[in-house]
């Protein structure tokens, strides 16, 4: 046992007896005792459950649960992040949500409770009138940054980045409520093209004003969802600290290797093994309902566009995927035709969408899931969202280095 490890369990003992312990970690007793002889040591994983019950209950108020940490959810979409921050045993106070069909979902799946808050445009919003939270969380809008979206707002005309006042600066709403409710970490969300935009000035300016204007330790690190997903999605996140930390965490992300989960992992098997889910699958084998399949109008029309491309040199076309492989990125215009992701039938069928629970998995989402809108919304929604297993692994870097720094600050004091 490494010695972080043996002062942990040490420290648990003081306050429990080897059978509740088992109890926190989900191990047997005998498991607790090779700990303790050193004879064996804990997983990675299960030592960071136990930091957060022995750590979160000696800074808490002393009821012995695990919801020790609270947190805001802004621009929160259909709750992704959420989802991994309560997995670490965070309670939700707040939540902001502008779109009123995002807004359904959410509240289909995240019922509103005791003390907690619920409002629309965040731009509205006093910041003094957030309540206080120990962690903020932050998907803000990516389309003024993305490259569909830039390459879409040029096409218009229109302004991208911070010149976009109707997205690009609602940063700056993150960043007020930062500088006014001063939370001890912070989790923020976007493309990776964030980096890049106007030749590396937008990140410029959100660096230096998370940092030097609020005086946040921040880190950042482009991450590939196809870690945990059959998708190759790659996106940033931002984590930033208000009492410096000693180590970059990132480089305690625990991620699998790349390319080992397959396409067939969130398709529907259509043997029976599962119960079907109208209108997504239908019948005793629930069989992926037809209305899925490319009609022969739209697969002509993707064939003929593909290859107008790739006479004219490039790669632009639709994406035929089959059980084995990695799907492009879910992007929120699948409704559309569904050209990114299209899943290959036969050769001699046409080929079809995902339907919305397959994109609902593809984005690490639980089959308890609600999907309460139509198939148009539960697209774009689940094309806007997060990668769930992603930000799990990064709630639980981030919880745990702020756990450190809060022992480390009451030490010192």
């Amino acid at each position: 046992m490494n010695d972080n490890s043996a002062t942990l369990l040490k420290k648990a003992r003081t306050r429990y007896t080897q059978q509740e312990i088992a109890n926190i970690m989900g191990v047997n007793v005998r498991t607790v005792r090779r700990w303790e002889a050193n004879d064996s040591a804990p997983p990675k994983y299960l030592a960071d459950v136990l930091v957060r019950r022995i750590l979160f209950t000696s800074l808490g108020d002393g009821n012995d649960n695990l919801n020790r940490f609270t947190f805001i959810d802004l621009f929160a979409g259909i709750g992704g992040i959420r989802m991994g921050f309560e997995k670490q045993g965070g309670t939700c106070i707040y939540t902001s949500e502008w779109n009123p069909a995002s807004q359904k979902t959410y509240l289909e799946n995240f019922p509103e409770k005791e003390n907690h808050q619920f409002v629309g445009d965040i731009t509205q919003v006093d910041e003094n009138e957030i309540p206080d939270h120990d962690i903020l969380l932050a998907g803000f809008p990516c389309q003024p940054f993305s490259i569909a979206g830039v390459s879409k707002m040029n096409s218009l005309g229109r302004p991208t980045g911070f010149e976009c006042t109707t997205q690009g600066t609602l940063f700056f709403d993150v960043a007020r409520i930062i500088a006014a409710k001063r939370p001890k970490a912070f989790l923020l969300e976007n493309v990776k093209n964030l980096i890049s935009h106007d030749h590396g000035n937008t990140f410029k300016v959100i660096c230096e004003t998370l940092q030097d204007e609020l005086g946040y330790q921040i880190f950042f690190r482009v991450i590939d969802g196809q870690h945990f997903v059959p998708q190759h999605r790659e996106r940033l996140i931002i984590l930033g600290f208000r009492n410096a930390i000693s180590n970059d965490p990132f480089d305690e992300m625990v991620l699998p290797k790349k390319g080992m989960i397959k396409l067939s992992s969130i398709l529907h098997p259509q043997d029976g093994t599962e119960n079907a889910e109208e209108p997504y699958t239908t019948g005793e084998k629930a069989g992926v309902n037809p209305k899925y399949t490319l009609t022969p109008k739209l697969w002509q029309y993707l064939q003929d566009y593909a290859e107008k491309h790739r006479l004219a040199g490039n790669g632009f076309g639709y994406g035929l995927v089959a059980k084995d492989d990695i799907a492009r990125t879910l992007s929120a215009r699948y409704y559309k035709d569904g050209s990114e992701i299209l899943i290959a039938q036969g050769v001699h069928k046409r080929p079809r969408r995902l339907t919305p629970r397959e994109c609902a998995r593809l984005m690490g989402f639980p089959d308890t899931f609600r999907i309460p809108v139509s198939d148009t919304q539960a697209y774009r929604q689940f094309g806007n969202s997060v990668v769930v297993p992603v930000i799990e692994e990064a709630a639980r870097i981030l919880v745990k280095n702020l756990l450190n720094s809060e022992e480390r600050v009451q030490n010192a004091g």
